[in-house]
């Protein structure tokens, strides 16, 4: 199986950094449009973890967004986003209220405190540092950034849970139209490669081989679990493009993007989850919306895979790669 080409970044006027700590099993990724984009959102999971999301619906004041943030450590990593505001303020980048420039940087954060140190998380320093490592070419994937700590398939807790990550991945719509996600992956479910319809990452059972979460969950077994289990999984990301689009048009793409989770993560959406898909749009090419929601949802799906073929085994936790379970 191979890796999906492309990068977030392909998009021109998006920069990605990361930064981590490779012991406590945590880190950060700075999505950065200096220039501004307008933003949108879409929050499907039942446990989400974010902030300024509400200015970015429709009806609301503020258009664009400089940068988005995506980080571990649980409520605790939202601290990230005031260091990536600290970096834009310097350069005087933001929502210009004449006294001050006023960066508006959304964020969404994911649970890893169980596979590292639970006493590290991201802070302001770290959302610092991944803005001073941001760049425009094919950004790193797998065990970095907020995909440090990712873990998936967790229906039985970490004991038979997998290496989760962060992958990105981009496609040309022609016209000159590019489109890119950047999507961290930390679901409760399984992954499944779409065009096999085999899961290629998740659940273990006791022999060390993919169990199915749908098939656990239809069992006694699995609905008693259900009834214990945690709220430490979500997917996180970002789509972009260079696409003209309005407020509501980039809502839109938000929305379809999260046809990417359902193509690839079974179950994906749940009460246990905070999937959560942020939308951006640095309006250089004029395109009908239709067609950037259409594809939305299969760089998403290339992003997630990629995140899971490039993640290592760490914490205890095996990756796909490690298991042989792709090539």
């Amino acid at each position: 199986m191979q890796l999906f080409p492309g990068s977030i970044t392909d998009v021109p006027g998006i920069k990605v950094g990361h930064e981590q700590d490779l012991n406590a099993l945590t880190g950060c990724s700075v999505v950065l449009c200096e220039s501004g984009a307008t933003a949108g959102v879409d929050q499907r999971g039942g446990a989400p973890g974010t902030r300024e999301t509400d200015l970015l619906r429709p009806m609301h004041l503020v258009e664009k967004v400089h940068a988005v943030t995506l980080a571990g450590g649980s409520a605790f990593g939202l601290d990230a986003a005031t260091g990536v505001m600290r970096y834009l303020e310097e350069r005087k980048i933001g929502f210009d209220v004449r006294v001050a420039h006023v960066p508006i940087v959304p964020a969404a954060i994911l649970f890893d405190l169980e596979v590292g140190d639970a006493r590290v998380r991201p802070d302001a320093a770290m959302g610092y540092r991944a803005c001073q490592n941001a760049v425009s070419p094919m950004v790193d994937q797998g065990n970095v950034g907020a995909g440090t700590g990712a873990a998936i398939g967790k229906i039985f807790g970490m004991k038979r849970a997998m290496k989760g990550g962060i992958g990105t991945a981009s496609l040309d719509l022609g016209g000159g139209v590019v489109i890119g996600a950047l999507i961290a992956v930390n679901a409760f479910g399984d992954i499944l490669n779409p065009s096999t319809n085999r899961l290629i990452a998740g659940v273990l059972d006791s022999k060390g081989t993919l169990a199915d979460t749908l098939s656990i969950m239809r069992t006694f077994k699995g609905r008693s679990i259900l009834h214990f289990a945690t709220v430490h999984n979500t997917v996180i990301g970002v789509v972009a493009t260079n696409a003209k689009l309005s407020k509501d048009a980039v809502n839109k793409v938000a929305q379809t993007a999260h046809n990417g989770l359902a193509q690839t993560i079974r179950p994906a959406h749940t009460m246990l989850d905070g999937d959560t898909i942020f939308s951006l749009a640095t309006n250089q090419r004029t395109i009908d919306v239709n067609i950037v929601a259409a594809f939305a949802p299969e760089v998403v799906a290339r992003a997630i895979l990629n995140a899971i073929m490039t993640a290592e085994s760490a914490g205890g936790l095996p990756s796909a790669r490690s298991l042989g379970f792709i090539d």
